[in-house]
């Protein structure tokens, strides 16, 4: 008995889960969303555009395909995964602008991007990406070298004569 009030309360509750994924907010042709991601020194602009010809995961990053952009798997991951959280592949075609810093730092500035473009299309998302991470734009950076010093902290090689 309580074994299948279990199983019709997740059946249920999986397939709400499904349906509120499925309402997925349309871009009317020719508009898009625009959402910026900053990392360390990397900045990146990122468009949402309606996707017309429906292939999975279309995004272009200073154009090119974000898989040939990004080589490692990583930072592929990092790029997508915000669209892997909503579990919508191609139901918008996504271009990023990228300048700055290095290849992980535009990765995870995409990322904010994407996550912050699809917060202005549908707010009810934000406690999924506050949740995964997504929405923290972390704010460390390169520490400034100070003098007498070689870098930030490191000091020159004591000798004893």
């Amino acid at each position: 008995m309580q074994d299948e009030q279990i199983l019709e309360t997740t059946e249920t509750g999986e397939q709400d889960q499904e349906e509120e994924l499925k309402q997925i907010p349309k871009i009317q042709g020719g508009k898009y969303i625009e959402g910026i991601g900053r990392r360390k020194k990397s900045t990146a602009r990122v468009r949402l555009w309606a996707n017309s010809n429906k292939e999975v995961m279309n995004v272009i990053v200073n154009g090119k395909n974000y898989t040939k952009f990004f080589p490692l798997m990583y930072l592929q991951k990092a790029v997508d995964a915000p669209l892997r959280k909503l579990r919508i592949f191609d139901a918008y075609k996504i271009t990023a602008i990228t300048k700055g810093g290095g290849i992980k730092g535009q990765a995870e500035a995409i990322r904010l991007g994407i996550a912050r473009a699809l917060l202005k299309l549908n707010p009810e998302w934000r406690q999924k990406f506050k949740k995964a991470g997504f929405m923290t734009r972390d704010p460390r950076g390169v520490e400034r070298k100070k003098f007498g010093l070689r870098k930030a902290r490191r000091a020159p090689q004591w000798h004893k004569r």
